[in-house]
């Protein structure tokens, strides 16, 4: 049985304004739906979803969030796919030409992948990867 893979992440941020400018003007992601100020929705191009929620820390007991919970964030890091080797570099390139801040920088791994790791305003860390199975899967399509 398979599934259509990882399409939706849904973050607790700060300032879901700040988050929407960061994911839009970095990462040139699209803006899918934004119901209200609170609550943003955006893709890469309608193959995948990230929402973007204000976090609240109403309604939580102290220490912990909605689902129970400590404090710090349970992720370890979004990736993004990119489909080259060059597509690191000129992605690295516009990332630190946007001001992001880059947490790791470029480096080549031993199964051939190549990526950097930057983060968002909340830091959420966001690593942009070329991954060669997943890159030769989208050609293929």
């Amino acid at each position: 049985m398979e599934t259509l893979g990882l399409r939706h992440a849904a973050l607790h941020v700060r300032d879901p304004q700040a988050s929407k400018s960061f994911y839009m003007d970095v990462l040139r992601m699209q803006l899918e739906w934004e119901p209200d100020a609170d609550n943003i929705y955006l893709t890469s191009g309608g193959h995948d979803n990230l929402a973007l929620h204000r976090r609240t820390e109403a309604g939580t007991p102290p220490g912990q969030d909605e689902f129970g919970y400590g404090p710090g964030q349970r992720l370890d890091h979004l990736g993004f796919a990119l489909p080259s080797l060059a597509a690191v570099d000129e992605w690295y390139a516009w990332a630190q030409k946007h001001g992001a801040r880059i947490l790791r920088d470029v480096k080549t791994h031993r199964d051939g992948a190549r990526s950097f790791y930057l983060a968002d305003p909340d830091g959420t860390v966001i690593q942009m990867i070329y991954h060669p199975p997943i890159a030769a899967r989208a050609a293929k399509k």
